[in-house]
């Protein structure tokens, strides 16, 4: 167990492939439960800013990357072995940031960069973690409901519709490695079909977590 599991027990973990609702379903949870969020998503920016290449090689390469070198040239596979974020890269400030943070109520963390293998040493109840997978067809309804080739930095490369294939096909890479890591770690994770309702969600997150009844 990781030296700082003890003063991060009032910490909740949310984990999972990108598009699958953890930033919505962690919002409802802090608001109902009286929780503080903390998104990984919002503070990457500053991470990045703050790691040095010897600390971030993955990082300091995609940074040299153009658009296109980083979405349309390489394949998933590729895609999925070098980004940065994927090999923890930047983990250690997420931990130090909420080390940083009051302790007057419990802290919900969330976000893709909470890699399984990385959160299980920092757990004092294995209960506090959760993973949402993504399945194919969900990943692809959430990118069609951003724009699609329209969407952000995918419409930015030469080839939008390459883009938007590499990143669904590498984040459903991704979506499996994760289910591969919590399994054999005795960890939670939900399957996120098109089917499931955000409320169900909702409760079986809450009720993993055991803070139904509260």
């Amino acid at each position: 167990m990781h030296p700082a599991a003890a003063r991060l027990r009032h910490v909740y973990w949310l984990g999972g492939g990108s598009g699958a609702g953890k930033s919505t379903i962690s919002r409802r949870l802090a608001d109902r439960y009286g929780m503080r969020c903390y998104a990984t998503d919002d503070v990457m920016a500053d991470h990045a800013a703050r790691l040095s290449p010897a600390d971030a090689p993955h990082l300091s390469a995609f940074a040299a990357m153009d658009m296109d070198e980083r979405w349309v040239h390489r394949s998933p596979r590729q895609m999925l072995d070098t980004f940065h974020w994927y090999h923890g890269e930047g983990f250690d400030q997420i931990v130090a940031d909420l080390l940083r943070l009051p302790t007057d109520r419990p802290v919900l963390a969330e976000g893709f960069r909470l890699l399984p293998d990385l959160v299980a040493p920092l757990l004092a109840d294995r209960a506090h973690a959760v993973w949402l997978l993504p399945t194919t067809r969900f990943r692809r309804a959430v990118f069609a409901s951003r724009g699609g080739t329209g969407w952000g930095f995918i419409a930015r490369t030469g080839d939008p519709g390459r883009a938007l294939r590499n990143l669904v096909d590498r984040d459903g890479m991704f979506t499996e490695r994760l289910a591969a890591q919590v399994r054999p770690l005795g960890l939670t994770a939900f399957a996120v079909d098109t089917p499931t309702a955000e409320d169900d969600l909702l409760e079986r997150v809450a009720t993993a977590y055991g803070l139904t009844g509260r």
